[in-house]
């Protein structure tokens, strides 16, 4: 898979596993504050939150592979640093990853406009709410709870994942720390477009 992949994108592949690894660990925290406050369905609204480096991964090296690798490193990583949950949360981010990787897929890695990103973190949504569901007890709930648990987490992935992700990587773009990359030869684009130098 990374046989085509250039030293720039497998290092900064590796480097926001690690720093999101880091981001998804601190975000458990605030995780459990707000299923302390709503019970499960807490968790969901920020559950997309935790599919954001598939995102932003993808966005910017745009080659197969992107949105899995990263989430399942960003996955080993913070089991490494000390997540509670230990080695099950690896097969859990790879799940996750893969969500969002079929999206990029159906459009055979050609495709990173917003709409594209959106249904990317809606995916991982979807496979990783059907995980839950099984390793969680989600059965035990009522059907209405359950559904309104899926539909919330579907509007996280899309926003947190989706959106924000874009966000992040555009601002990173803007740096001029991705120069060398799509995203950063379409920032220069726009701006010479908008009649503003790159």
């Amino acid at each position: 898979m990374l046989e085509k992949w250039k030293l720039r994108e497998v290092i900064v592949l590796s480097v926001l596993a690690v720093v999101f690894a880091v981001v998804y660990l601190v975000f458990m925290q605030f995780g459990n504050v707000l299923y302390g406050m709503f019970g499960l369905i807490g968790y969901d609204l920020i559950f997309g939150i935790w599919f954001i480096v598939s995102i932003i991964a993808a966005y910017i090296i745009r080659k197969p592979g992107a949105a899995f690798l990263s989430e399942t490193i960003a996955a080993a990583i913070e089991v490494m640093i000390g997540n509670a949950v230990g080695p099950r949360l690896i097969l859990s981010g790879m799940i996750q990853g893969i969500g969002a990787e079929a999206v990029f897929a159906a459009t055979k890695w050609n495709n990173y406009r917003t709409w594209v990103l959106i249904a990317a973190g809606m995916g991982s949504s979807v496979t990783s709410f059907i995980w839950g569901y099984f390793i969680s007890g989600y059965a035990a709930l009522s059907p209405g709870y359950v559904t309104a648990m899926f539909f919330v987490r579907l509007v996280s992935g899309a926003l947190l994942a989706g959106l924000l992700g874009k966000w992040l990587s555009k601002s990173l773009a803007k740096t001029g720390a991705l120069n060398s990359f799509p995203i950063g030869k379409e920032l220069r684009r726009e701006k010479s477009q908008n009649g503003i130098s790159a």
